[in-house]
């Protein structure tokens, strides 16, 4: 078995004399072990981001660019080893663990660039008197929440507009999935970042995270997760005044219009729901198609439920994987079990998988019949059901789609340019793809409602970790 992962502290790695076994939802087995962290390391490691705060915001966009670059290339020799810790502690298939590792490299190659891109902005002054620049300086200590269903993937979010704007970062992984993360934090100190740039400081979710959010020292606090966490910390961090950007899930809506492409829209549905056994924030939770090709997209849909192949094997030899634990697939089967209570038929899956190494592993499932007041509706499912509404009028399917507090995503299959912008037009949510879907560093990515604030990914996350200075003198006034 590999070393005892360790935390990440003020550029050391730190042992804390408590050790945690990490066993995988996919076998059951032990596949490795972490230092587990407490209260005292987690202020240790918002200390060290704090005295690391003036070096760093004066080291300027360029030589933060190296550090991204020098760390970029020894993730990218270290793809390997990476990729191997997520599918041991998620469980996820080999081809899914690609996605977390290259958004980490793709992440510090991005804002690599746009830390040497950052520079005063020039600001008129409309009576002449005065010349003013916008300065983009650092924060400040930044602390970052992340969730286990990417663990590489959700930390590149953070990592890459955090070294770019100089905020000093505290990272607290899931408790879940801290093992990939331990790899990074020794990846950190192997090219000898600055002490304090990064720090990855993982343990009992609520110690940890309470310790972090009740300190005055962060000036940032982003998380990705639920939206009960997100009022937790904001209760817990009032201690100060701080800056919150959180992305809290979704409860995606999927508009199928009568003119639809139902192969593409099967495809692209089948795929976004069954890809990491479903716990993906913007998976298609509730698939709202027409009377007139509800059959037919149905039929398509199992299909391709009945095609996946799940369980626990290497490079190309299953599709998809298990749910993170035993309970989250309970919960899952749970939200089915209550949907045929109130009506709902089961027309593919709905069972845990025959046989499977743990009871984390649930079937591709397909509802039918399902009405929005249930369970399977009103929740985020976070799991490989896809429940499907029927609808006759359009505006009937905005007007559902709408009714949720969550606006994360939302898909729009159809034909009819006019139908598409009135449905593009009307929903909240702060994404809707159209006849697709696309994900990249480059593009906003970023919520309405209950869904969250701000933004993750594209230039837009640097505001975040930025504040802007201005300053003003007279025309006649000296440089």
């Amino acid at each position: 078995m590999a070393e005892t992962g360790r935390l990440y502290i003020g550029g050391r790695l730190r042992d804390t004399g408590v050790t945690r076994e990490v066993v995988s939802p996919a076998t059951g087995d032990v596949v490795g072990r972490l230092a587990w962290g407490g209260a005292d390391d987690a202020r240790d490691a918002l200390v060290a981001a704090r005295d690391a705060q003036q070096m760093w915001a004066a080291a300027g966009g360029d030589a933060r660019a190296e550090w991204m670059d020098r760390l970029r290339e020894r993730v990218i020799d270290a793809e390997r080893e990476l990729r191997t810790a997520v599918v041991a502690e998620t469980g996820k298939t080999w081809g899914q663990s690609e996605e977390d590792y290259q958004l980490l490299v793709d992440s510090l190659s991005f804002y690599a660039a746009a830390a040497r891109d950052l520079a005063p902005e020039p600001l008129a002054d409309r009576a002449g008197t005065h010349t003013h620049e916008l300065r983009s300086e650092p924060i400040g200590v930044a602390v970052a929440f992340v969730a286990w269903n990417f663990p590489l993937l959700n930390i590149a979010y953070k990592l890459g507009p955090a070294m770019a704007a100089g905020a000093p970062l505290v990272v607290k992984p899931s408790a879940k999935t801290s093992l990939s993360a331990a790899v990074l934090g020794r990846l950190c100190s192997e090219v000898g970042l600055p002490a304090g740039v990064v720090n990855l400081v993982w343990g009992d979710d609520v110690e940890i995270g309470d310790a972090l959010s009740s300190s005055e020292i962060p000036a940032l606090i982003t998380l990705i997760g639920s939206a009960d966490t997100a009022k937790h910390v904001m209760r817990v961090a009032s201690t100060s005044v701080k800056r919150f950007s959180f992305e809290l899930g979704g409860n995606a809506p999927v508009i199928v219009l009568p003119d639809a492409d139902l192969d593409r829209a099967a495809d692209i549905v089948a795929t976004l729901k069954f890809a990491n056994a479903g716990q993906v924030c913007v998976a298609p939770n509730r698939v709202l198609v027409h009377d007139d090709v509800a059959d037919d997209l149905v039929a398509r849909l199992v299909h391709r439920a009945h095609d996946v192949r799940v369980g626990a094997g290497g490079p190309g030899a299953v599709d998809m994987g298990p749910l993170i634990d035993e309970a989250a697939a309970d919960r899952v089967l749970s939200l089915v079990d209550d949907a045929v209570s109130a009506g709902a038929r089961v027309v593919a899956g709905g069972r845990r998988l025959p046989d499977a190494p743990t009871n984390a592993f649930v079937q591709p499932t397909v509802i039918v019949d399902v009405e929005a007041d249930m369970r399977v509706a009103a929740e985020e499912i976070f799991g490989p059901v896809i429940g499907v509404q029927r609808f006759s009028d359009t505006r009937d399917a905005i007007d559902r789609a709408n009714a949720t507090t969550a606006g994360l995503s939302a898909f729009v299959f159809g034909s009819d340019a006019s139908e598409i912008a009135r449905c593009v037009d009307a929903l909240q949510f702060g994404e809707v793809h159209v006849n697709g879907v696309k994900y990249a560093i480059e593009l906003p990515h970023g919520g309405m409602k209950q869904s969250g604030s701000s933004c993750d990914c594209s230039l837009r996350a640097l505001d975040d970790y930025l504040v802007t200075k201005r300053v003003s003198r007279p025309v006649s006034s000296p440089a």
